[in-house]
């Protein structure tokens, strides 16, 4: 399969597409200002024929700034804040807020994430806002008597809460990089939940499914039904306690929800209904500040998280893959698939046994990321695929219901920003009258070393639960760079497919080629080692050239659930986006 890029595309801002039964497929639509901003509006449109595949998801192109969301209106309130004036920070905190009323399944000021930053002046940060262990969490927590894994307990209810990190990270991105107030960024989501907003098919596909679910629970019945029945297309959804919430961070900041009256009910709730969350936990929840990974690929600088990041993941894919010539190849080939492989084999190999939170482990990025490991590894590939049970490698635990937005701005700051409450609608639980899901990220920890977690997915004891410790993430919000400009953000949500992911937008772009709507709309694939499947999306292969994967020893199958890839790319020369 040869796939070709068009002679000339100025700036181009696109999704992939969500390729699942009862999912959307994102459509990035332009809106057009007097002033020359532009945003793109990422519709869900419901996708009701198996298996779902992009028809005319087109790029949009701009001048002077832009946004990329998973929801229309958290695209018009990030355009809103740069048409004020605003920044790329200042429009990624507002968007942030925005995505925790409109796509309560996913955004969240309940859960946690990264942020990578990249300022006109060149200074690159990286702010980790992860969720953290409570300080009463135990590595056996999760096990009963027998040593064995209880069903369900890090994943729903109380006891699967992890110290939520959003609101810090947001506050802490605004204050020291952003230009504007909180009232003023707030200003949109705080109107969202108030006035409300429309809701979509995509919106309904989401809430439908959990009617059961959110009837056992009155709190949460009186947001999200009406008289005990689901919301249908187009009605308004008002959430007036999430509103108060969103109003006494706009007014104290980070403090209201960490030492005021939003904590405490939190923590209530949590000792009321079996979880160990504390007041302390809260207390001292810290944001971390950082320089981001940096590898290099082909002559591209790649910005990228750390650790407890999947940035690490994503750089060691693209070490292994430097050795060979995919551009010699055609996209997806039998040979090119190859390489791909097993650079994500090693890639997750190594991910699942060494890395975790750098506060409690020493993790060998350098080592990983030398230019000596990656010739060893590919001196380890042969024509056949390799079995992973010679590699001792470990399964994963990792939520797939995560949301990536990306923003520029006309000053020349970029923002690429990943955050999740890690499984859909999170711990499913909403403290009494705060408004909003909690997390259920305690499960993206090593329950038991070598028992798989909801998603099928093991780790070692690097990410085992210790009280404070932030969870192994996948999240890899990232920020490419030619000749110290920046050339590409990009992040995807979808758990142990985000590496990946972006290292196929990546590949798309510089060795075949693509132009970024190319790069992002273009089949995927995922193999991870364990489970010992090659995942593939619909379209992704020519048919000749599955039995060739077989006959190397891949066990080549479809999937249809893959997180998006919401992106930005930037023409080098005209810098027009």
């Amino acid at each position: 399969m040869k796939l070709t890029r068009k002679k000339k595309i100025l700036l181009l801002i696109t999704t992939s597409i969500v390729a699942a039964i009862g999912l959307d497929m994102a459509i990035a639509r332009s809106v057009y200002h007097p002033l020359n901003y532009l945003y793109s509006i990422l519709s869900w449109t419901s996708c009701r024929i198996f298996p779902c595949y992009p028809q005319d998801t087109k790029a949009v192109k701009g001048e002077q700034g832009m946004v990329v969301t998973s929801h229309a209106e958290a695209s018009r309130v990030g355009q809103e804040i740069l048409l004020a004036g605003g920044n790329a920070i200042d429009a990624a905190v507002a968007v942030g807020y925005a995505l925790a009323v409109v796509h309560p399944c996913c955004g969240n000021i309940g859960g946690g994430g990264f942020m990578v930053i990249h300022r006109a002046d060149g200074e690159e940060i990286f702010l980790n806002f992860r969720e953290t262990a409570p300080l009463a969490a135990s590595a056996g927590m999760y096990l009963n008597a027998k040593g064995k894994v209880i069903p369900n307990l890090s994943t729903q209810g109380y006891l699967a809460v992890g110290v939520p990190g959003t609101v810090a990270g947001l506050d802490t991105a605004l204050s020291e990089y952003g230009t504007m107030t909180r009232q003023q960024v707030m200003a949109g989501a705080i109107r969202l939940a108030e006035e409300g907003f429309r809701l979509s098919a995509g919106d309904i596909e989401r809430l439908h499914p959990q009617t059961k679910l959110f009837a056992q629970q009155p709190n949460v019945a009186a947001i999200f039904l009406q008289n005990g029945k689901p919301y249908q297309v187009g009605e308004r959804l008002v959430q007036r306690e999430l509103g108060q919430t969103l109003r006494a961070i706009a007014h104290s900041g980070a403090s209201a929800f960490y030492q005021g009256k939003i904590a405490r009910v939190i923590v209530q709730a949590s000792q009321e209904n079996g979880g160990i969350l504390a007041v302390e936990d809260f207390a001292r929840y810290r944001v971390s500040q950082e320089k981001p990974l940096q590898c290099e690929y082909r002559g591209y600088e790649v910005v990228t998280a750390p650790p407890p990041g999947g940035g690490v993941t994503v750089c060691q894919m693209l070490n292994i893959l430097e050795g060979y010539p995919l551009s010699e190849f055609n996209w997806h080939s039998t040979e090119s698939l190859h390489y791909f492989l097993s650079a994500a084999l090693f890639a997750y190999r190594d991910r699942n046994q060494v890395l975790g939170d750098p506060d409690f482990i020493d993790n060998p990025v350098e080592r990983l990321l030398s230019e000596g490991y990656a010739a060893r590894i590919r001196g380890q590939i042969g024509e056949k695929a390799i079995d992973p049970r010679s590699l001792n490698l470990e399964e994963m635990p990792q939520g797939t219901h995560t949301t990536h937005y990306s923003i520029v701005d006309r000053f020349g700051n970029a923002v690429a920003v990943t955050y999740t409450i890690n499984s859909l609608f999170g711990a499913k639980v909403i403290a009494k009258d705060t408004g909003f899901f909690l997390n259920n990220e305690m499960d993206d920890f090593t329950a038991k070393p070598g028992k798989a977690n909801q998603f099928g997915l093991v780790q070692g004891e690097a990410n085992q639960i210790e009280p404070g410790k932030q969870p192994l993430s996948s999240m890899s919000p990232t920020i490419v760079k030619q000749d110290e400009e920046v050339v590409l953000v990009t992040g995807s949500p979808g758990g142990a497919t985000i590496p990946t992911t972006v290292v196929q937008v990546i590949t798309n772009l510089i060795d075949y080629n693509l132009d970024i709507e190319g790069a992002v709309n273009a089949p995927r694939i995922h193999y991870q080692g364990l489970p010992n499947w090659v995942l593939t999306e619909p379209f992704a292969l020519e048919p000749e050239v599955v039995p060739r994967l077989w006959e190397r020893g891949y066990r080549v199958i479809p999937f249809t659930t893959w997180g998006a890839a919401e992106s930005i790319g930037i023409e080098p020369e005209t810098r027009v986006l």
